[in-house]
């Protein structure tokens, strides 16, 4: 399967770009209030350790407003600032940040919208347009009876028509819920109508595993579309475990190719070995890898070779005894005590080897070549294809 991308308009955040064939970019937020800066730049460093190409702060009040200057010296990706509320935090932050997200729901009459325009613009930063399934304009709750994706998609149509009126166009924009059906549909609904990038996300997904297993169908289903330009996986835990589990989602469909890929097998009464604690202790300890290498690390030392051949590297092991395997063929036995620190040393060495010969590029595909390739057409629901969007004034 081909996934050919959703030809979108271009933007930039600091020096990360957004749309168009740019890849799909990963983002977090941080946790802390912005008033404690080291604990703020202490989970940003993590994050941009992690890979987090994007890092969005909350700021609810002037303090945190006050602290982005000195968050944002002490950082290495873009910072965006979190808005919802009070316009004036907006107007402080364009000074300062590479991108402002408002939500057009709770940012209160046109002309604080109006003065939020002039101040990225003055400052030549993009606006995030953030719809939410939780903030909708009370016409549009009126209209519907309740948030549905026919409204989020409504309400962020009017909000880019707003700002095309009064000619801002760089701009990304989300379509946020909670529900994974109703934030396919917004986002698909969107997408038919409107050539902005968007950011993607299930908002509020829930736990680490429970939030992981939402994101992954519905932004996995959105990106087999083409549909999204960078992404967030908004889970309940460290926000180190976002940027694992976006990366993860891109890599499983061959959009993103960075850092260690682990094949596991899902263990039997045959295994000998403990795959699952080896497996683990494997992506901890080649965390800081960003050579795109595909490791496999199996139970059975007489399938491990076959099973195991679309491996880069991989062991399989067994009765004391491991076999460890370069591109389906044996390359020596090791004792099984030795096998887990063997593996670690041998892929550390092939991403040395791959990044000094220039193999190990670990920019994501050339996305545009994959945009040129024919792909065939995906079926959407029936409900989903019929839909209109009645276009309302926004001022």
């Amino acid at each position: 399967m081909h996934i050919r991308r959703r030809p979108t308009k271009q933007i930039q955040v600091g020096p990360v770009k957004i749309g168009g064939n740019a890849p799909i970019s990963v983002q977090s937020m941080t946790i802390p209030h912005p008033r404690d800066v080291a604990a703020t730049l202490e989970q940003v460093h993590r994050l941009e350790k992690a890979g987090c190409e994007l890092i969005r702060v909350a700021v609810p009040d002037m303090e945190a407003a006050d602290a982005l200057p000195k968050i944002k010296s002490q950082m290495t990706v873009p910072l965006i600032a979190d808005i919802h509320f009070d316009h004036r935090l907006a107007l402080k932050a364009a000074k300062v940040v590479d991108c402002v997200r408002i939500n057009p729901g709770n940012i209160g009459p046109w002309w604080k919208t109006e003065e939020v325009i002039k101040a990225v613009n003055d400052h030549g930063i993009p606006l995030r347009v953030g719809v939410n399934g939780g903030s909708l304009e009370k016409p549009l709750l009126e209209k519907y009876g309740y948030p549905t994706a026919e409204a989020l998609a409504e309400s962020a149509l009017n909000a880019v028509h707003a700002l095309e009126d009064v000619g801002f166009t760089n701009m990304k924009v989300s379509l946020k819920a909670s529900d994974v059906h109703m934030a396919i549909d917004a986002y698909w609904l969107f997408a038919q109508q409107c050539s902005y990038p968007l950011h993607i996300g299930i908002t509020e997904a829930g736990t680490a595993m429970t939030g992981a297993v939402k994101s992954a169908l519905g932004l996995g289903w959105l990106l087999t579309q083409g549909i999204g330009d960078t992404l967030r996986v908004s889970l309940a835990a460290d926000p180190v475990e976002e940027v694992k589990v976006g990366f993860e989602i891109l890599k499983s469909l061959e959009l993103r190719h960075r850092g260690v890929n682990v094949i596991a097998c899902p263990t039997c009464g045959r295994v000998e070995i403990d795959v699952v604690k080896m497996a683990n202790e494997l992506e901890n300890r080649l965390g800081h890898i960003t050579t795109p290498i595909t490791v496999s690390v199996l139970g059975c030392v007489v399938n491990g070779i076959g099973e195991g051949k679309e491996a880069d590297i991989g062991i399989a092991g067994g009765q004391g005894v491991g076999i460890l395997f370069k591109k389906g063929k044996l390359h020596k036995r090791v004792p099984e005590s030795e096998l887990l620190d063997t593996l670690i040393q041998e892929v550390e060495l092939m991403a040395q080897e791959q990044d000094s010969s220039g193999g190990g590029n670990t920019a994501p595909h050339t996305l545009h070549q994959m945009a040129e390739k024919s792909s065939p057409p995906y079926l959407l629901s029936e409900s989903a294809s019929r839909r209109e969007i009645p276009v309302l004034p926004a001022k």
